[in-house]
């Protein structure tokens, strides 16, 4: 038989072809089963709620189900090490926030490494830290606060909740960055910080915005000033920390919460997913639902995202070093 070197030459580019086709099918097939967002936070609190609202919008359009796993332990770390170590294919993700960057900043060592074992996907929304007083009291303006703070060091006394909590960290970084001297006083939880700031044993508290707002609305606690670099939209007449002027008038502290996913997870499936989110974030039953949970929805890049975290680790491992707060 004569040797047809074109017969042979398609043919083997035929086989060349059909060797590329379960890479281009894989990355096409994406997602080929059900989603599962690991969340390290109880059921029914503002980052449960804001990862189901999520996950119920992407869910058509990715054509599969999206679910949630709530894995709460300290720091985060049991929800971390299970999406660390879930085949990278996308179909596993972890809602990450300023918490993940506090633990990664305040434990001695974890199980993984908080930036190189995931790839950030996209951030979902921010949420506002507020200084407040009790209603009626000495204060009425941060200004006012700021001045009985550097006329008296060391006198007042202001409440957050546990030690190492982004609450907790921002009174820090507060206290430093106005160059004043005050207590602070850490609580096990919001809600014993409420009772004694009300209670007269606290002059101040600092806290996320959303589980004061009650107290807020009811005229029971008077906000001063929320801590992010623009006023809240629930309170447009409040003014922020930078407001205030030098020193502060660069001060920019809010926390957020985003979406990762395991370390090698293909671009193209990372983009597909990012694409989504940013898409249901543009939707206004979703802006609203945030907003009732006092949050604000905002996607962005997974670069972006990327630069928050290691920005924030960077931050609060400076505050915790200046503080002398002993690692766990």
């Amino acid at each position: 038989m004569k040797f047809d070197r074109r017969v042979f030459l398609a043919g083997t580019a035929g086989l060349g072809l059909s060797a590329q086709w379960p890479s281009a099918w894989a990355q096409a097939a994406f997602p080929s089963k059900p989603i599962k967002i690991v969340v390290p936070n109880a059921a029914g609190g503002a980052a449960d709620i804001t990862a189901r609202t999520i996950a119920q919008k992407i869910s058509g359009p990715l054509g599969q189900s999206v679910i949630i796993e709530n894995k709460p332990s300290a720091g985060g770390i049991v929800a971390a090490q299970e999406v660390a170590r879930a085949d990278p294919d996308g179909h596993t993700m972890l809602l990450v926030s300023s918490g993940t960057a506090v633990s990664a900043s305040l434990f001695k060592s974890l199980p993984f490494d908080t930036v190189k074992d995931f790839a950030p996907v996209s951030q979902l929304a921010t949420f506002d830290l507020a200084i407040v007083v009790a209603e009626g009291g000495r204060f009425k303006t941060l200004k006012e606060l700021l001045a009985y703070a550097h006329a008296n060091p060391g006198k007042l006394n202001v409440g957050t909740p546990q030690i190492g909590t982004t609450q907790h960290l921002s009174a820090e970084l507060f206290k430093s960055a106005a160059g004043i001297d005050f207590q602070i006083v850490p609580f096990n939880g919001t809600p014993p910080v409420i009772t004694a700031l009300r209670g007269g044993q606290l002059d101040a508290m600092v806290d996320i915005l959303g589980p004061l707002m009650p107290q807020i609305t009811s005229h029971a606690l008077r906000p001063l000033a929320v801590m992010g670099r623009q006023r809240a939209p629930q309170l447009p007449d409040v003014p922020t920390v930078a407001e205030s002027g030098p020193p502060l008038g660069s001060f920019d502290v809010s926390s957020w919460n985003g979406l990762s996913v395991p370390a090698k997870t293909p671009p193209a499936v990372i983009e597909r997913l990012n694409r989504e989110i940013q898409a249901a974030l543009a939707q206004a039953e979703v802006q609203k639902r945030f907003l009732e949970l006092n949050l604000v929805a905002k996607g962005g890049t997974p670069q972006q995202l990327e630069e928050r975290l290691t920005s924030d680790i960077r931050r609060w491992s400076d505050v915790i070093a200046r503080a002398k707060i002993p690692k766990q």
